[in-house]
């Protein structure tokens, strides 16, 4: 490739991790195969010690792929560092192997970046997988400041357009998410101390602290199968998002808002999630809920 093509098309590393689900993310990588034209790719599946090696049944769907196997499972934050250390492009999508890429999606994304020069991280619109036509990420709404909670916008609306706006948006989605090589050696790779959920949230704060901003590329569309991993309502899902509700807000608002938030978690939170656990018989549920706040009393607590 010619310096001239180099800097029409520069090197875009594609990074996803893989645990014990081959056959998802080798529907992503046929999927980059069947819709990805972009001239200059680098891929790399970083595999979070699976229990069976992947690395020729992926090498066979695609050859030119890079497999790094870790030696324990490392987490979102950890698996994807490990591939942003070891990837040469001058963009890197962050992107979760259980989607499926469209035609367009790269160059869609890449073109935010040569528009806009405070663009900081770029995300495409998201549909469901299985209810195509059905949006899920259309951008997201402002934290809130009391709950810790926030929505993304247009999620589950049928999508006739009506998102169909390139804009800023307060969060990226940590499913697909392309930034510049230069902006992550300010902020570093994604925040570890999150493992799973909200790390993107916090990864979004430090960029915006640089000036930099957020957007919602609609032009880009990727299809999402949604928590293949670690499931759609799992008791690790339930330990993750309450630990780190917790840790996002202590990281990322002011004294007065976290001090407002505590109340509300303690005093609204706490009770209620607790009955509603108790109440269903979900005690696996209700042990890892009062894990994830205990993580920040004591930090040697973990998931098991």
């Amino acid at each position: 490739m010619s310096s001239v093509e180099r800097e029409t098309f520069p090197l875009i590393s594609i990074i996803s991790l893989n645990w014990n689900t081959i056959d998802v993310t080798s529907d992503f990588l046929r999927s980059i195969n069947d819709y990805c034209s972009y001239p200059n790719l680098e891929i790399i599946i970083v595999d979070n010690a699976s229990e069976i090696d992947p690395t020729n049944h992926f090498l066979a769907i695609r050859p030119d792929l890079r497999i790094i196997r870790n030696s324990s499972n490392m987490g979102f934050t950890g698996g994807n560092n490990v591939g942003i250390k070891e990837a040469k492009g001058d963009y890197l999508l962050i992107v979760n192997n259980d989607t499926e890429f469209t035609a367009g999606l790269l160059e869609g994304l890449l073109e935010v970046f040569e528009d806009f020069p405070d663009a900081g991280i770029v995300s495409p619109k998201f549909h469901y997988f299985f209810e195509k036509g059905t949006i899920e990420y259309a951008g997201y709404h402002r934290m809130n400041m009391l709950t810790g909670r926030n929505a993304m916008v247009g999620s589950h609306q049928k999508d006739i357009g009506q998102f169909n706006t390139l804009s800023v948006t307060h969060f990226a989605h940590g499913g697909a998410m392309l930034l510049p090589r230069k902006i992550i050696e300010k902020i570093g790779g994604l925040p570890e101390e999150f493992i799973f959920y909200y790390e993107e949230f916090d990864w979004c704060e430090q960029v915006k602290r640089l000036g930099y901003k957020i957007y919602y590329q609609p032009k880009s569309l990727i299809y999402h199968k949604e928590s293949v991993s670690t499931g759609k309502n799992s008791p690790f899902k339930t330990y993750y998002l309450t630990k780190n509700r917790i840790l996002f807000m202590k990281r990322n608002v002011p004294n007065l808002y976290f001090g407002l938030f505590l109340i509300y978690f303690t005093l609204l939170t706490i009770p209620k999630n607790s009955l509603v656990y108790i109440v269903r018989g979900q005690g696996k549920h209700l042990r890892s809920f009062w894990r994830g706040i205990f993580w920040h009393f004591n930090k040697s607590i973990t998931f098991n």
